[in-house]
């Protein structure tokens, strides 16, 4: 599975957002690096009781619609 993150916004923004609409969530939780999706992906999975692939769908949606999503 290609768990590359596409965003439309500046990782930076995107989790700040990802903190607003998830208030457990830590800049640790969201230490995220090009190329390491992974490892960000199934440490979420793991917190949020998700699987990587619905942590990866909701940071997405998240990112292209600049915090409206939940």
């Amino acid at each position: 599975m290609d768990n590359e993150l596409k965003l439309e916004a500046p990782w930076e923004e995107v989790k700040e957002k990802l903190k607003e609409v998830n208030l457990d969530l830590t800049d640790e939780d969201l230490i995220y690096q090009p190329g390491k999706a992974d490892s960000l992906l199934n440490r979420l999975a793991k917190k949020m009781n998700r699987t990587p692939a619905e942590v990866k769908g909701w940071i997405e949606s998240v990112s292209f619609n600049k915090g409206l999503a939940s």
